[in-house]
């Protein structure tokens, strides 16, 4: 009989082995979350998220100069983990918030300035790179970053087209240091344009690169901005996948190997738990604390994230790459404003 403990043991084991290595470095982003979500809380016009970043983007050098090498490895999984992992949960506790016509609304408002906003990107990249002198693979990868979903993006356009590594390592430090900017710049550009929560949302969710940066630039706006925005970025998220089925194409590859690798899964988790919500599985007396746990959520994601920072990505990117990056961000963003204004949804 003593077999048949043999397969949950394994599971147990296999659990610890995963969950015990990102432990330290999530009890340090927690650590310095708690004081930033405070700090959010008591000034909502900055929030949490914003305080997260940049408290972890503070401590994290300090932590690289005083702590041990053998200390700061124990460390990094856990960073990466917030900033991952804890970051998807965030999103997929929100999902539970929001009824799924309220997504599927929300998400088919966004389709007019995110198409128009995609194709600046993707047409930029090509023309301005080519005028630029920046290698087309390098090009492309900023295009896909800046245009879709960041990192993600450029990891799933990797993982098909195979580029070079130091054109991978251009375009992550291009797409990092204006996810930075956008964090820092777009709240009050927002406030200074005068734009409603859901048009400052509808801005961010299609104009800022990465997840995490759509989260803390709109959260930091407001809380109905941030939910806004997050429908928008992951409906502007699927874009990467008949992205990368073309590029697929052009290459000759068989779509269905790597379909797994470019299709972000938690997205469907977000959809089962906004059609749970819709099916009256979620009752609406738990919404507020259903916010505010996601918000929190999303505040240590931040805090990891800005622990993790490397900022030698930065001077890693180059000139060239880092102009390209800062002419299509400005060509998305003010596209986006001006597809907004026209469509009346500022």
């Amino acid at each position: 009989m003593g077999w048949s403990y043999a397969p949950p043991v394994r599971a147990v084991v296999l659990r610890h082995a995963v969950l015990l290595p990102v432990l330290p470095g999530l009890a340090a982003a927690l650590l310095v979350a708690v004081p930033a979500a405070l700090l959010g809380a008591a000034l909502p016009v900055v929030g949490g998220p914003v305080f997260g970043i940049v408290a972890g983007a503070a401590a994290g050098p300090l932590l690289r100069r005083h702590l041990p090498e053998r200390h700061l490895r124990l460390l990094l999984p856990g960073f990466a983990a917030a900033g991952k992992q804890v970051l998807q949960a965030s999103v997929v506790v929100l999902g539970a918030g929001l009824s799924l016509g309220e997504v599927v609304r929300v998400g088919g408002e966004s389709l007019p300035v995110m198409a128009g906003t995609l194709t600046v990107a993707l047409g930029g990249a090509w023309a301005l790179g080519r005028l630029l002198g920046v290698h087309r693979e390098a090009a492309l990868l900023i295009g896909v970053g800046t245009g879709i979903c960041g990192a993600s993006a450029i990891a799933a356009v990797t993982a098909v087209t195979g580029p070079a590594k130091d054109r991978v390592a251009y375009a992550l430090g291009t797409i990092f240091t204006f996810n930075i900017a956008a964090v820092l710049l777009f709240p009050p550009l927002g406030h200074l344009l005068g734009l409603s929560q859901e048009g400052f949302g509808l801005w961010s969710g299609t104009a800022v690169n990465d997840t995490s940066s759509v989260v803390a630039a709109s959260y930091a706006y407001g809380a109905t901005a941030g939910a806004y925005a997050v429908v928008v970025k992951l409906t502007r998220s699927l874009m990467i996948v008949p992205v990368c089925l073309i590029l697929q194409a052009r290459k000759g590859r068989p779509p269905g190997r790597r379909l797994r690798q470019v299709f972000p899964l938690f997205i469907l988790a977000f959809l089962a738990a906004s059609a749970v919500a819709s099916l009256g599985g979620v009752p609406a007396s738990w919404h507020p604390q259903i916010s505010a746990l996601s918000a929190f959520l999303i505040t240590v994601a931040l805090t990891g994230i800005g622990l993790g920072l490397d900022l030698s990505q930065v001077r890693a990117a180059g000139v060239r790459p880092l102009l390209l990056g800062a002419l299509l961000w400005l060509a998305v963003a003010t596209t986006g404003l001006g597809l907004q204004a026209l469509t009346g949804r500022l």
